[in-house]
């Protein structure tokens, strides 16, 4: 996110209700929210605005300051990461339970930062509720506001206030920005999607810990490479539907498949100590019915013995066997723990995306189609109708779709024509008459 503009992170105990805060006041479901505690454990950002001064919004995971478990230190340290660039700090209480330990504690280190802290007094839905309010002096924070997240009761006075120094956006248009590649990382549990999220970042913006399924919220970051920006988004791991118990990691599976749809380029990732597993092409079928242009990314490869090119060259022909479909996307052996192989995607990256965004002009289309033997039926004229993924319309002399075998010889003579490397290309058949 831009450093040009103000800072806001929220910040308090677990399920106080700051990612509904956060959704409410950025317009979006970028968080998951849910009545289990502990739900967020990464920082989501989020661009805002109120009353025409634009400012960044993180969300921070549930903070106990004296909890040593490895989940929570990790949380802390992910809070105590986006405190340090904050220009406001609301901190975030449950107005209908009391006062606890863990707020006084968490009350006491925020004020030590010595920024400006705002107390939001949340889940106050009536007058008689707010009143109840000023009993939160105790923690010593003199701004204190009721408010009801969920209601949207009492935010805007809290945004008035936060806001109130921030400047105003300019009124001049700004000038068009390239787009950003949106990359989407996703995989099984545990495969090292956060770890990747981090070597290609260059820094730890997720947790990362040997538990499967520490990620739960799709966590992005922007990094300019090269005079290209990309938005990396490091997304749940995705689990077999019968695996798929509490109701934070249903709805972070749900995240994930809808955050491949919105990418440019999906990366799936493999683990190289596993080998290939069915739920592997079960996910990579997610990416590719979804148009997504794919770079397959075999991670732990620094923990492989033994002939490194013939493991290689193994590994990627049961890749080939188990996920026949995604014979158009490339493999790299990579170690996101060492760095090893890093260097390969970042060209690759704009090299899919550039292909799953090549449009062919008609006239080239038919020129290449008049040098083809196709005999099931005549082809009078193909164009193409759209990008991401490339999508052609083939026009015959009857119906009904192309056979599927047809459909593939067609699709593997327009990628030896005009590459398309990494993407998947769609086919459709309209009869002449």
């Amino acid at each position: 996110m831009s450093s040009a503009i103000p800072t806001v992170v929220i910040v308090g105990r677990p399920n106080v209700g700051k990612s509904t805060l956060f959704n409410r006041i950025t317009g979006q479901r970028r968080a998951i929210v849910g009545d289990e505690p502990g739900i967020t454990r990464d920082r989501i950002h989020g661009l805002a605005e109120h009353d025409g001064r634009p400012f960044e919004l993180i969300d921070t995971g549930g903070i106990v300051v004296h909890d040593n478990e490895y989940i929570p230190a990790q949380i802390l340290r992910q809070a105590e990461v986006a405190l340090q660039s904050a220009s406001q700090i609301i901190f975030l209480v449950d107005g209908r339970a009391e006062i606890t330990g863990a707020d006084r504690d968490l009350a006491q280190m925020l004020k030590r930062l010595g920024k400006p802290v705002t107390l939001a007094v949340n889940k106050m839905e009536t007058a008689a509720q707010r009143d109840l309010a000023g009993q939160f002096y105790e923690l010593g924070i003199a701004d204190i506001f009721p408010i009801s997240s969920e209601h949207s009761t009492g935010v805007d006075a809290l945004l008035d206030h936060l806001t109130a120094g921030f400047p105003r956006a300019d009124v001049e248009e700004p000038a068009p920005e390239a787009e950003a590649i949106k990359v989407a990382i996703i995989g099984r549990p545990n495969v090292g999607k956060s770890t990747l999220l981090n070597a290609l970042t260059g820094q730890e913006r997720a947790i990362v810990s040997p538990v499967a399924g520490t990620t739960r919220d799709a966590v992005d970051e922007a990094v300019i490479r090269d005079g290209a920006k990309f938005v990396f988004i490091d997304t749940a791991g995705i689990r077999r539907k019968g695996k798929t118990h509490a109701m934070a990691e249903k709805l972070s599976v749900v995240m994930a498949r809808r955050h491949i749809r919105m990418a440019h380029v999906v990366l799936l990732v493999l683990d190289a100590t596993e080998g290939v597993v069915g739920l592997d092409a079960t996910i990579a079928g997610y990416a590719h019915e979804g148009g997504r242009a794919i770079i397959v990314c075999v991670n732990k490869w620094d923990e492989v013995s033994g002939h490194r090119g013939q493991k290689r060259n193994e590994f990627e022909r049961d890749f080939r066997d188990q996920c026949k479909f995604l014979e158009y996307a490339p493999l790299v052996f990579l170690s996101a723990k060492t760095g090893a192989g890093l260097e390969k995607l970042f060209p690759l990256i704009r090299e899919v995306y550039a292909s799953a965004s090549m449009r062919i002009p008609t006239g080239e289309l038919n020129r290449f189609v008049e040098n083809l033997r196709f005999e099931e039926r005549k082809i009078y004229y193909i164009t193409q109708a759209s990008i991401r993924p490339p999508e052609f319309v083939v026009f015959t002399t009857r119906g009904p779709e192309l056979h599927f075998s047809h459909q593939r010889y067609l699709i593997n003579q327009i990628r030896r024509r005009f590459g398309f490397r990494g993407t998947p290309i769609v086919l459709k058949t309209r009869a002449k008459e």
